[in-house]
């Protein structure tokens, strides 16, 4: 993944400090610094090269990650364990991570080396972290926090600091001695354990994911819920009307059985004997009619409820959005760029896509580090999106 220098990437980067470097003794910052190595060696060893570059700062390091960011978190954490363990416990070391842009280039020596905003401010983030303490920024946590409910548990909101350029940071604190914090520290063993003892294809479908689940798995949720409803669908289409041709409603009323005289059973005879039936006389004809004329008119037939016609239904009056809900900023900046709404940082785009933001006036910036900052003033109005498109060249 890293071949060809100077290429602008999103990474995680984790930086390190051992605490009060400077003011050891010579001979005490090389043990330290040599424990620090071990325990550093340690983590990544799972870890592929290709996905990693580690730098050496003197009084600690800087990884940055170029596969997924929970890599990220799983090292910090197991570090920051590992550290504070009893045969390690003299090693006291503050992490900070951040989500952000990075440019791979070559150093002078020819090595591969990191610069760019994204590893500043994972600096600037690891400096307002104590001794021990584990701090990620904004934009890390909106794309850890997300992946499961595990990883959202482990951060709680800090607050905003300040860094001596003047620029603010929003910092989330990673726990520790939580039952949260043991599951994610026994998946992320799991996780990034050595993908060589099986082929690629199988190392990945196998691989443990978050709550201890397997990739495999993951994959075939999807196609047993598709089975599932579509046995459902199969069923319900079987399942008929219990009469055809008529209502449901028609259907599940009872239906009344007409009483039947059952008529005397006649002899029989043979076909030269058989007597034609004798016709009715004409007295009970003439009776008969003389009792149809005379019946009121208020015996006419009523026309029933189903068969006069149905109502027309009354037009459904237009769903309007609430007065007073957020409004929406649809964001496309290319390649990158950090957004500031009314001079509060909101995160980096990508992967930053769209933010909520009350109606009214607002002014918004897209600052990338090496081209002019872009600033655009918006009037948002609720429920109608605002895009807000910029490439930086």
């Amino acid at each position: 993944m890293i071949e060809k220098p100077s290429r602008t990437l999103v990474c995680s980067i984790v930086f390190l400090d051992i605490v009060e470097y400077s003011t050891k003794p010579v001979a005490e910052q090389l043990l330290f610094k040599q424990a620090f190595n071990k325990l550093l060696s340690s983590a990544l060893e799972n870890v592929p090269a290709r996905d990693r570059v580690v730098l050496d700062t003197g009084d600690g390091a800087a990884i940055t990650f170029l596969g997924d960011p929970e890599d990220a978190l799983f090292v910090a954490m197991s570090l920051r364990a590992a550290a504070r363990a009893e045969a390690t416990g003299a090693i006291a070391i503050r992490i900070g991570i951040n989500l952000g842009p990075v440019r791979v280039v070559k150093d002078i020596n020819g090595q591969m080396n990191i610069i760019g905003d994204g590893i500043n401010v994972a600096q600037r983030v690891m400096s307002f972290a104590q001794s021990g303490q584990l701090l990620v920024s904004r934009s890390f946590y909106e794309v850890v926090s997300c992946l499961s409910l595990d990883y959202a548990s482990l951060f709680s909101y800090v607050g905003a600091r300040t860094d001596k350029h003047v620029r603010e940071h929003e910092v989330y604190s990673v726990g520790i001695g939580t039952d949260a914090a043991r599951r994610v520290l026994e998946t992320g063993s799991q996780r990034i354990a050595p993908r060589g003892a099986a082929p690629r294809l199988i190392g990945e479908l196998t691989d443990v994911r978050p709550f201890g689940m397997h990739r495999l798995a993951l994959l075939a949720a999807p196609v047993l819920f598709a089975l599932m409803v579509g046995g459902g669908v199969a069923v319900r289409a079987q399942v008929k009307s219990p009469v055809q041709g008529q209502p449901v409603s028609a259907a599940v009323r009872p239906a009344v059985k007409p009483t039947v005289t059952p008529a005397p059973k006649a002899e029989v005879a043979p076909a030269a004997t058989a007597k034609p039936a004798p016709a009715p006389k004409a007295e009970v004809v003439a009776a008969a009619k003389l009792d149809a004329a005379a019946a009121p008119k208020s015996r006419q037939p009523v026309q029933t409820a189903a068969a006069q016609p149905a109502p027309k239904p009354e037009a459904e009056a237009p769903v309007r959005a609430p007065v007073g809900t957020a409004g929406v900023i649809q964001l496309a900046i290319l390649p990158w760029g950090e957004v500031f709404v009314d001079g509060r940082s909101r995160g980096v785009s990508p992967p930053l896509r769209a933010i909520e933001l009350p109606p009214g006036r607002h002014t918004i910036e897209v600052r990338n580090t090496t081209f002019p900052v872009h600033t655009r003033r918006i009037e948002v109005r609720s429920g109608e999106p605002v895009r807000i498109r910029h490439q930086f060249r």
